[in-house]
């Protein structure tokens, strides 16, 4: 059975963003940028960067409209970055993506229900070895 046209659409939304934003370092950058304007080189300290490699992201995500950019030519001459509306619109997403992290990463690496592993006391093998004793 063919998919749906809405279903088809929603699998393009979400390739075509990823498109934009799913680069690790793009991700870092935005990211990054969430917690306010930042110089060049703080940057590149705090993502962990080549120079070269943030500036051609810096430079991608300014012609994408995700990020400002403002020179300040007094001595010495600086270059900040700061969100756009766009970029500043990820920052919920961010949020999601940690509390999605938090919950299914950090406490359940093998994928299993957080709420399962609640539940039984997270003990590794309890649900497997349950049935063991009862052939």
């Amino acid at each position: 059975m063919p998919p749906e046209t809405s279903d088809v659409d929603d699998a393009c939304s979400v390739i075509d963003s990823l498109e934009q934003i799913g680069s690790q370092w793009r991700l870092i950058v935005l990211h990054d940028l969430q917690e306010g304007e930042k110089r060049f080189n703080e940057l590149k300290r705090s993502t962990d960067a080549s120079s070269r490699t943030l500036s051609r992201v810096l430079d991608d995500l300014q012609d994408l409209g995700f990020v400002n950019r403002r020179l300040e030519e007094d001595a010495p001459v600086a270059t900040f970055y700061s969100l756009t509306p766009k970029g500043r619109s990820l920052c919920p997403v961010f949020d999601e993506i940690e509390e999605w992290a938090d919950e299914w990463l950090e406490a359940t690496p093998t994928g299993e229900d957080p709420a399962s592993v609640a539940t039984d006391g997270g003990a590794e093998g309890d649900s497997a070895g349950a049935g063991d004793g009862e052939k």
